[in-house]
């Protein structure tokens, strides 16, 4: 099987699983799928442990600086969910990378106001402790993402590169209110546990250093967008100690934040299927102004 050209199904996914637990010498028989979009996550059966599997020829970079966060919050004490010990991780198996987490037994889902304590903790969080990461760069990401083989025609292709220019010169102009620190890069509630211990953030990929206001903005973003409660929002702002919305640049870091959503699951999406037919009504709503539409969570 050619991993590197071939589609990233469950199928494919599980065969990465077995390959990386046999090469880390855990069993993965009965594993259960906790979710297949940018990567495979599972949850091994006969341990207390969480594989995540990268897609196929997806690099080695995002994996390591993923261990590497995850190692130093550790250490400085930020609430995070710990490698799986004694592996030297990530490892690859065939065209993809995996790592290996400690399970996290959640007690409850979480709530917007649980990202707000360990965002802060990350952003205060003094340079000289962190690993060597590259800066935030939101719109080469989305340029990327616009290069891909995509579910979006050609038209659309087309709109979303103008409407992406555009907002590169406003971006510009924005006028952030703290210097670069670690940030998480892809803030909310779907990378966050709350265990038996509190909250602890997951998924490290993103992380950049960056304006903190991307991951405020990013939190702001899916409330809104997935419809949580109001108060939900207001409660992480105030046991952050800030409300980005109030913030002038809000409306330009937010349509940056949703335009990055839309373009990176434009490739990450196979054509016909529900994901696929979420981001041509994304596209669509944005086309015709419409800034109010309800989004499903991908």
């Amino acid at each position: 099987m050619n991993l590197r050209s071939a589609t990233f199904t469950p199928e494919m996914g599980f065969e990465l699983l077995h390959a990386a637990c046999r090469a880390a010498g855990l069993d993965p028989s009965d594993a259960h799928l906790l979710r297949h979009h940018t990567n495979a996550v599972y949850r091994l059966a006969h341990h207390p442990v969480v594989v995540k599997i990268t897609r196929p020829g997806s690099g080695r970079d995002r994996s390591t600086r993923s261990v590497a966060v995850a190692e130093v919050l550790t250490r400085t004490g930020v609430p995070t969910v710990q490698l799986w010990p004694s592996l030297n991780q990530p490892l690859a198996v065939a065209d993809s990378y995996a790592t290996f987490w400690m399970a996290v037994d959640a007690t409850r889902g979480p709530v917007a106001a649980d990202l707000a304590k360990p965002l802060h903790r990350l952003h205060d969080l003094d340079p000289e402790v962190l690993p060597a990461l590259p800066e935030l760069d939101p719109f080469g990401a989305i340029a990327d993402s616009l290069t891909r083989p995509t579910v979006l025609d050609s038209d659309d292709l087309g709109f979303l590169q103008d409407y992406a220019g555009q907002l590169a010169e406003d971006y510009a102009t924005l006028d952030f209110e703290r210097p670069s620190c670690l940030i998480h890069g892809d803030a909310h509630h779907s990378n966050m546990l709350v265990g038996p211990n509190g909250p602890v953030l997951a998924d490290w990929e993103s992380a950049r250093l960056g304006p903190p206001e991307w991951d405020l903005v990013t939190v702001a973003v899916h409330c809104r967008r997935f419809d949580h409660p109001l108060g939900e929002y207001e409660e992480f702002a105030t046991r952050y100690g800030r409300d980005i919305r109030a913030w002038p640049g809000y409306r330009v870091l937010a349509a940056v934040r949703e335009l990055r959503m839309i373009t990176t699951n434009s490739w990450k999406s196979a054509s016909g299927t529900p994901a696929a037919e979420e981001v041509l009504h994304r596209t669509a709503a944005l086309r015709r102004g419409d800034d109010e539409r309800i989004w499903r969570l991908l």
